[in-house]
């Protein structure tokens, strides 16, 4: 079994390896909490962006309010909290680019093969999951705050109950970044696509992500929020991030489904 990471995270590592950029961003550092996401939510509204990443979390959570189970050391979790000024029925985007950009992070670290799973995982070159994406929205006043949560699995953590493939960092790049590098990598690259989601939503990233899809053009089988399973052949994402799928009866669009299997079409 592998050991366990020694490097410590480190709020003025992160804050130098970020460069210029840390300059618009506060960065916290904790030992442990109950989640990153939980604790931005409910912290004072401030016009500057926030980063707080945790060495372990006990109540870590995934979509759907799934558990996100933690490590101590093994993982890198971190939540960005950002004011966003497109509309509120728009946010539901800002997964799919809070995805290009870890994905833009990690390839530039040495990731070969890193892809995106819509609507939020992220996937090593063999389909197993290595990471996931949470985005929750609260309004505040006319504007809307949303805290982009990411979760990648570090190092390799064996687990009986995981009911899936999962892939680490650590088989993937060589050599092995700190946490703290890895982190200021993924910030500098959120704080760009949020830039960019600011300005134009999804549209100019929207290829990026296509090219990014794990399942671009595959037969896929879906199920919806209701339960009902339905197939089709995957036709992009829309404009707000819906998955797009040309079923019998016609390309549909989906805002909440799972993908639960893909073969080529």
């Amino acid at each position: 079994m592998r050991r366990a990471s020694t490097d410590s995270l480190d709020a003025a590592a992160i804050c130098a390896a970020l460069g210029p950029r840390a300059r618009e961003i506060e960065i916290g550092v904790v030992a442990s909490c109950g989640s990153t996401n939980a604790e931005l939510l409910d912290a004072p509204d401030s016009a500057v962006p926030r980063l707080l990443a945790a060495d372990y979390q006990s109540a870590g959570r995934g979509r759907h309010g799934r558990r996100w189970r933690s490590t101590r050391g093994a993982g890198i979790c971190f939540s960005l909290r950002r004011r966003m000024r497109r509309p509120p029925r728009e946010l539901a985007g800002a997964s799919l680019a809070a995805g290009v950009a870890v994905a833009r992070a990690l390839r530039a670290a040495g990731g070969r093969g890193i892809a995106l799973k819509w609507p939020n995982d992220l996937l090593d070159a063999k389909g197993a999951k290595l990471g996931g994406i949470l985005i929750e929205t609260r309004l505040q006043g006319r504007s809307a705050v949303a805290v982009i949560g990411i979760g990648v699995n570090y190092r390799s953590k064996p687990d009986a109950r995981m009911r899936r493939r999962t892939a680490a960092l650590e088989d993937l790049l060589q050599p092995l970044p700190s946490r703290n590098l890895l982190i200021a990598a993924m910030a500098r690259e959120l704080l760009d696509v949020l830039d960019s989601f600011d300005a134009s939503g999804l549209a100019h990233l929207r290829g990026e992500w296509e090219s990014l899809h794990a399942h671009a053009g595959q037969r896929l089988r879906l199920r919806l929020a209701d339960g009902t399973v339905i197939a089709g052949i995957d036709a992009g994402v829309a404009e707000d991030g819906a998955m797009r799928v040309r079923t019998r009866d016609g390309v549909r669009a989906l805002v909440s489904a799972q993908v639960i299997s893909a073969r080529p079409a």
